[in-house]
C-alpha cells in the first residue's frame, strides 16, 4: 500500500473535559497517513484516481474546529472516519497532537496515534 502524509494540520478547538478548555479553546495538530493504491493516478496522471490531499485537509481541519469532545481519542476516531469516506484510502493513521494540554508538569507535547482501516 502506498502512503499520502500530511503533517502539521493546525486548528484551534474547543476540545477537552474542563470547563476552560471548552470555552477557551486551544491548537491541535495533526498528522495523517493515509493508504491508498497510487498506481492508478500515476500511470493516467489523474488527480481523480488518488485521494485529493487538500480536500482532505480542509476536512479535518473542520472536524478540529466543529463539535467539542472531551477526549483527544474522541477527536482522532472523528478525524479517522472522516478521512476513510474518501473511497481511494484503505487505511489511515491519524496522530492528535495537544501541545497546550493542561498539565502541571514542564512537557513539549500530548500525542494519541489510532490507525483504522476499512477492513
Amino acid at each position: 500500500m502506498d502512503r499520502v502524509a500530511l503533517r502539521g494540520l493546525k486548528a484551534r478547538g474547543h476540545h477537552g473535559v474542563f470547563q476552560k478548555e471548552r470555552e477557551e479553546g486551544q491548537t491541535f495538530i495533526v498528522d495523517l497517513t493515509l493508504g491508498l493504491d497510487t498506481r492508478p493516478a500515476a500511470a493516467e496522471d489523474d488527480l481523480s484516481k488518488t485521494v485529493h490531499y487538500g480536500i482532505v485537509a480542509e476536512e479535518v481541519v473542520a472536524v478540529v474546529e466543529g463539535e467539542p469532545v472531551n477526549l483527544i481519542e474522541t477527536l482522532a476516531e472523528h478525524i479517522a472516519q472522516t478521512c476513510l469516506k474518501h473511497d481511494g484510502v484503505q487505511e489511515v493513521e491519524v496522530c492528535v497532537h495537544k501541545p497546550d494540554a493542561p498539565i502541571t508538569v514542564p512537557f513539549d507535547d500530548v500525542t494519541v496515534t489510532i490507525t483504522r482501516s476499512r477492513v
